[in-house]
């Protein structure tokens, strides 16, 4: 059997790897954004880089476990299709794959004390959706590098 997303992604080994690749992958993502909901992520993301030194690395290790834990079951999934391409694989279930990762944002939300970070959130969860579909190519290919 195939290993387990958190036995590929979160070992001792591979976690500051994909941690800065996750990151690398935000900022990519955030950059290629256009338009008026482009222009609310780019400021969303100013907004959380710019709160405090660290911020967002220390989100993004926060949510990861249960990022890999909302990815773990198309993963296995994956496996025993045969497909080729995880980022594919993903992209074709894009709605259904985007709400549950969204999901692990919104219950991070909900804890949250931080206003402005908050705000900042809040001003881009409607459209969010078809951002998180947009980079679950990317999002396969990242897990895929670990891998294989």
């Amino acid at each position: 059997m195939a290993a387990t997303l958190q036995e590929i992604l979160l070992t001792p080994d591979a976690w500051p790897h994909v941690i800065a690749d996750c990151q690398e992958l935000i900022k990519q993502e955030v950059s290629s954004k256009s338009g008026v909901s482009g222009t609310a992520v780019k400021l969303a993301y100013k907004t959380a880089n710019t709160f405090a030194s660290g911020y967002l690395q220390s989100v993004v290790e926060s949510l990861l476990p249960a990022m890999v834990a909302e990815l773990e079951p198309y993963w296995a999934d994956f496996n025993a299709s045969g497909a080729s391409g995880f980022g594919d694989y993903l992209a074709k279930r894009g709605e259904e794959v985007s709400e549950a990762l969204l999901s692990v944002t919104d219950a991070q939300a909900e804890h949250s004390e931080r206003p402005t970070i908050l705000k900042a959130y809040r001003a881009v969860r409607g459209g969010a959706a078809k951002h998180v579909m947009a980079a679950l190519p990317n999002v396969g290919s990242l897990v895929q590098k670990y891998a294989d």
